[in-house]
């Protein structure tokens, strides 16, 4: 039986694992690196605590997406969400989607960020629920273009707009993993 459990956690152990990881503090060096060179990058500890926690929370986000099933097309479909919610987050805190990083509206994308988050909790991280919660985030992101647009910020509902597509594409693969699943 031991060994039975052995051989399932290394089935769904990531092989990837050292090189997320060590991609992650990479990507958080380099605003160091550059802060050498040029003027224009200018973090302090803030910034650097801020990126580190985001950082481990999308690694340590896609570990457990990885033990969760050994389908290829559930674990790119769990990279595709957490690299959108990343995205979603990064480029709020950076220079903000709606008008500047300041604009308090910017704060309505954790929205769209909630509902792909409570929907997999109810679908307890199952291929079919992960789907239709990726799906409600896709349609959360586009009920935020249409804020935009309805909001004075039509200079961005493209923009807005494409970060519906990863949540589809994501949505996409879930489902491909459910019916992998049913076979």
């Amino acid at each position: 039986m031991a060994r039975n459990m052995e051989q399932g956690s290394e089935r769904r152990a990531n092989r990837w694992s050292m090189l997320i990881w060590g991609g992650a503090a990479c990507l958080l060096l380099l605003p160091l690196v550059a802060m050498q060179f040029t003027s224009e990058v200018d973090w302090d500890g803030r910034d650097f605590l801020i990126m580190g926690v985001l950082l481990a929370i999308v690694c340590g986000g896609y570990e457990f997406a990885t033990r969760m099933s050994d389908s290829t097309a559930y674990r790119a479909g769990a990279a595709v969400a957490i690299a959108t919610g990343f995205l979603t987050i990064w480029v709020n805190l950076a220079v903000g989607m709606l008008g500047s990083e300041r604009n308090q509206d910017n704060l309505l994308f954790g929205l769209v960020l909630l509902v792909a988050m409570v929907g997999a909790l109810i679908a307890r991280f199952k291929p079919q629920g992960m789907a239709r919660a990726m799906y409600a985030a896709a349609a959360a992101q586009a009920a935020m273009a249409v804020y935009a647009l309805v909001g004075g910020y039509s200079e961005v509902v493209v923009h807005v707009g494409c970060f519906v597509l990863p949540w589809l594409l994501s949505a996409g693969l879930f489902k491909k993993a459910a019916l992998e699943a049913s076979r």
